[in-house]
């Protein structure tokens, strides 16, 4: 017999396994909640399985069955939203405006001479360019105030957006020029332990170079606010090499020989998975993998 169990239901599946609650769901959806728990029931019938455990004034809690199946509901309905996008995308053909958002420490050369050959290659098309700190991009682009994307890899990236990995850039550890470590021919964990440490974003995003190794931290969410208080003497930090390369900066920053620094930056390009690219911004985004692996 064939399955009749349809989209709408896996989509009641996945949240109520999210919110824990058939009421939420129902308030989220709009729904009655007699609906939202007749669609799941109708699904556990399909499917021959119990996804959730029932008990009166009780939270519903998945099965184990349950739980094995979310990740593939979630994948299914994933794969539905690329091809609704990809459709989309047939259907409009080239775009006639590209919004790129990139972080503001992206290597500048790699993105100007990208989109020196997108004027070429795509001369009637509108180009519009945003920049912004760690999580601006990511946000821009759920919003719908940008297209394509370009940042540094961190595991809280929202589940609507896909990424692609493009290039690394490798990371330093640097002080000011007048700064007590610069002293040594080659600082190790216990030197930079005693002084303070300037890190990049909240620990928990899981961003390159997030994790403390001095007892005194401060923290911003933009490597060239980190730079700025770097240069006053204010701590050391792990920092791009092509940030403290900057012009301004070369001259009142330095840096240091040391046993460890963070892994390199996984730069990505990100964008809607329910948006996929258009032949400009596809175009685009080998360039730009190109000019990157270039300066690598």
């Amino acid at each position: 017999m064939a399955e009749q169990w349809n989209l709408e239901q896996l989509r009641m599946f996945v949240r109520v396994a999210e919110l824990r609650s058939f009421s939420a769901v129902a308030r989220e959806q709009r729904k009655a909640q007699s609906a939202v728990s007749n669609g799941i029931a109708l699904l556990e019938t399909d499917l021959g399985v119990t996804l959730f455990e029932r008990s009166s004034g009780r939270q519903p809690r998945l099965t184990e069955a349950g739980a094995t199946l979310l990740e593939d509901a979630r994948e299914l309905l994933r794969q539905c939203e690329r091809l609704d996008g990809r459709a989309l995308a047939l259907m409009r053909g080239q775009e006639a405006q590209l919004r790129v958002a990139q972080d503001e420490a992206m290597p500048y050369q790699p993105v100007i001479d990208s989109l020196d050959e997108l004027a070429r290659q795509f001369p009637l098309l509108e180009v519009q360019m945003a920049s912004g700190a760690q999580g601006d991009v990511a946000r821009k682009l759920i919003e719908r105030r940008a297209d394509l994307g370009l940042l540094f890899h961190h595991d809280q990236m929202p589940v609507s957006l896909e990424r692609r990995a493009v290039g690394r850039i490798e990371m330093v550890t640097a002080c000011a020029v007048d700064h007590p470590l610069t002293r040594l021919e080659r600082v190790t964990r216990q030197d930079l332990a005693r002084h303070r440490q300037l890190l990049i974003t909240p620990q928990e995003s899981g961003y390159p170079g997030g994790e403390p190794i001095s007892p005194q931290i401060w923290r911003a969410d933009s490597f060239y606010a980190m730079a700025e208080l770097l240069m006053r003497g204010l701590g050391w930090a792990w920092l791009p090499r092509h940030v403290v390369q900057y012009p301004t900066y070369q001259t009142q920053m330095v840096e240091l020989a040391s046993e460890w620094t963070p892994p390199a930056l996984v730069v990505e390009l990100v964008w809607r998975r329910d948006e996929p690219l258009g032949p400009a911004a596809q175009w685009l985004a080998e360039r730009f993998a190109v000019h990157l692996r270039a300066i690598g």
